[in-house]
């Protein structure tokens, strides 16, 4: 097996909702899975938290997120972005508008210096993305 990266994202107790939205946008299968179903943590308050979130698309888009336990800090979108690229301008601009909806636009997507077309948006759940769709290759 080849090996993949696959991003993590970590939430405070809303990662059940974030990963349904990213199902929405992207397809896929989710799977996911409490601490109360690991045994995770003594704390009955956190039985219900996701403790393990995978999302695989069709598509090949593949990433996982938790809740952070209660006793762990937590600073959203402190860190990382995700980045979408492909040459499927359709699909990609599908995703970049509902991942837009109901959060905020930071750059528009549009024509970027490099010949592609770029933009970049937090969800609403704070989640930094990034989609570059690849230009045509000069004649």
């Amino acid at each position: 097996m080849q090996t993949q990266l696959n991003p993590y994202l970590s939430f405070r107790d809303n990662s059940r909702q974030a990963m349904e939205f990213y199902r929405s946008v992207f397809g896929g299968e989710l799977t996911m899975n409490t601490f109360s179903e690991f045994h995770a943590s003594e704390d009955p308050s956190e039985g219900d938290k996701i403790m393990h979130a995978m999302l695989e698309a069709e598509n090949g888009i593949t990433f996982m997120a938790a809740d952070t336990p209660n006793e762990m800090e937590y600073r959203p979108g402190a860190s990382i972005s995700m980045s979408l690229s492909g040459d499927n301008e359709s699909e990609l601009s599908s995703y970049f508008e509902q991942l837009s909806t109901g959060g905020e636009i930071t750059m528009p997507l549009e024509k970027a210096p490099w010949g592609d077309t770029f933009g970049m948006c937090t969800d609403r759940f704070g989640v930094n993305w990034m989609v570059n769709i690849t230009g045509q290759a000069s004649p």
